[in-house]
Formats: C-alpha cells, structure tokens, sequence
C-alpha cells in the first residue's frame, strides 16, 4: 500500500513540485500558469518573455492587494534553477529548499520525486516486456519439448554470453540517448532469468492428467498452453515480479551513475549519486538519494516476500 501510494503521487509530480503557480487569480482574471504560459507583462512586467514566478518582483505582483497565487507544496520543478539563491550551489537544506539543492542549482527534493517516477515506470516498462518475452520463450520450449528445447536452449547459452555493459557503451556512443533506446537494450537480456522458470513449470504441468485429458479431446496446442497450464505455471512469474522491478531500478540508477542511462536533463537518481559522489562534503546530496533508494528497493523486497510466502503451498497447507 505504501508503494502504491508513492507511485500514484509521483504520477502527480507536476502538481506537487513545480515552479508555477497552480491557479492566479490577478486583476480580476483567472489564470492557470501549471497548465499554460503567460508573458511578464501580463502580470505587470517590461518582457514578453515567460514569466519567472520564482522572481521576487513577479510574485510581489501576484500576491499583492486583492490578487492572490496557490502554488505547489514545492514551488520548484526538476529544471528550475534558484537564481535568487541566499547560498552557494549545492546548498543545504533550508526553508527555500527543504532538502537542499544539487551542485547546478536545482531543487533537490523535485529531482528526487521526479527521479523516483522516471525509475519505477522505466522499471514497470521493462518488467513487462521482459516478463511477456519470458513467459513465451519459456513456454515454447516447456511444452514442446525436444529439438525445440535444445535449439532455445544453445541460443540462450550463446544469447547469455555477449557482454550486455559493452554493448551499452558502444549503442551509447552510436545513438543519441534515450530511454526508449536504453529499455530496448535492456530488454533484449532481461527475459532470459525467468524463461528458466517458466521452462520447469510446463515442463512438468505438460504430464499433468489434465493435460492428456485436453489432448484426449482434441484441444489445440495453443489452447491447452493458454487455458490449462499457463494459469498454473504462473507462481514464479507472480513471486519474480517485485524482485525484477528492483533490479530494474538498479540497472538503471547505476547505468546512470556511469553516465550512460537516461539523456542529459533527465531528473536521475543514479545522476544525483554521481553528485554525492564528486560533491562529498554536500552529505544532503547522497542522504537523500540512498534513502529513497533503501526505501524503495525495501518496500520492493518486502511484497516479493508476501507474495513467495502467499503463493508456497507448503504454508498453505499450514
């Protein structure tokens, strides 16, 4: 529930830590900055220019008299840099930036909301491919069994062996880059843990009584894989599934510490390590960053836990 509950607020991030204000209502006209940009002059500036709602003179002329701004319970975005800073970058906590700010400026609590959503969607992404390719792969070569077992197999051994971190480095240096390209890449590798699983599962449910009884009554292949044994192969694809979301976070924070993960600009926890680490006297930077590391990957550990508990029928039997 506590995960859950974090994801679906960092699906709200730009609601929750922006630097515009969410409604304003000034000289008697509504205006919603979150949603849409207004010139200076509209609030009372010389520029055409955006308007900088972080710029003392601009939220002096929004908050004054019968005008009035509701901004984000985090006036800052995961870009925003603190011009009108009282310290030098990185700065520490304070009642402007409650979790300090990284080593360009910007607002360390925005980086890490908007960090944490960039991760667990990237890691939902590439859980669901990777499970999908497992789960076919693994249930071609279990139920047909024979020379397509071994044809799958060899590949998976030849697959296995090329190295995946130099072949990220060399797509690196050849394509611009993106987080489609990166979860394309790591795509490619990550089905192959649980194709294993799946593989045992209907390796042994294809002998099962049910199975020959569906045969006896003429079920197509495809039928019995889908309706029979697929539904009863599923408890390790179901217990794997936190695990493969942490080690999809994991992948993913330390390609970006390396500097080869999301592109440049992108809100990154494993970016915001890489500051800690050539920054350590800012002890803020690193805190904060491990902490909701720990949090995640430990809320992560704890559901695949309940559900390999949930799903043994030794303690259900118990």
């Amino acid at each position: 529930m506590l995960f859950s509950i974090l994801v679906v607020l960092s699906l709200f991030a730009e609601v929750l830590s922006t630097d515009k204000p969410l409604v304003v209502r000034y000289e008697g006209q509504t205006y919603f900055p979150v949603l849409l940009d207004y010139a200076e002059k509209t609030f009372g500036g010389d520029f055409e220019t955006p308007a900088d709602y972080l710029d003392p003179f601009i939220r002096e002329r929004i908050t004054q008299g019968p005008n009035w701004a509701l901004y984000a319970p985090n006036p800052f975005g995961p870009k925003t840099l603190n011009y009108f800073a009282k310290f030098p970058n990185p700065s520490a906590p304070s009642r402007d930036n409650l979790f300090g700010t990284d080593d360009r400026g910007r607002d360390l609590l925005a980086q890490l909301i908007y960090g944490f959503r960039v991760s667990v969607l990237f890691a939902l992404a590439l859980t669901f491919i990777g499970t999908l390719l497992g789960v076919i792969t693994g249930a071609i070569q279990g139920f047909f069994g024979g020379k397509t077992d071994l044809a799958f197999q060899r590949f998976i051994e030849i697959w296995g062996s090329m190295p995946e971190l130099y072949l990220l480095i060399i797509f690196s240096a050849i394509f611009a880059p993106s987080i489609a390209l990166l979860l394309i890449l790591l795509s490619l590798f990550g089905w192959m843990g649980l194709s294993d699983y799946v593989r045992a599962e209907f390796l042994r449910n294809r002998q099962m009584d049910y199975v020959r009884a569906a045969r006896a009554l003429g079920v197509g292949n495809m039928q019995i894989m889908w309706r029979h044994i697929l539904p009863n192969s599923m408890t390790p694809v179901v217990t794997f599934l936190p695990f493969r979301m942490s080690a999809a976070i994991l992948a993913l924070t330390s390609l970006d510490f390396l500097g080869l993960g999301v592109p440049p600009g992108t809100p990154s926890l494993g970016e915001l390590l890489s500051q800690g680490k050539a920054n350590i006297d800012a002890w803020w930077i690193s805190l904060s960053t491990f902490a909701v590391l720990v949090v995640t990957l430990m809320l992560l550990t704890f559901m695949g836990d309940a559900l390999r508990d949930a799903l043994d029928p030794r303690k259900a039997e118990k």
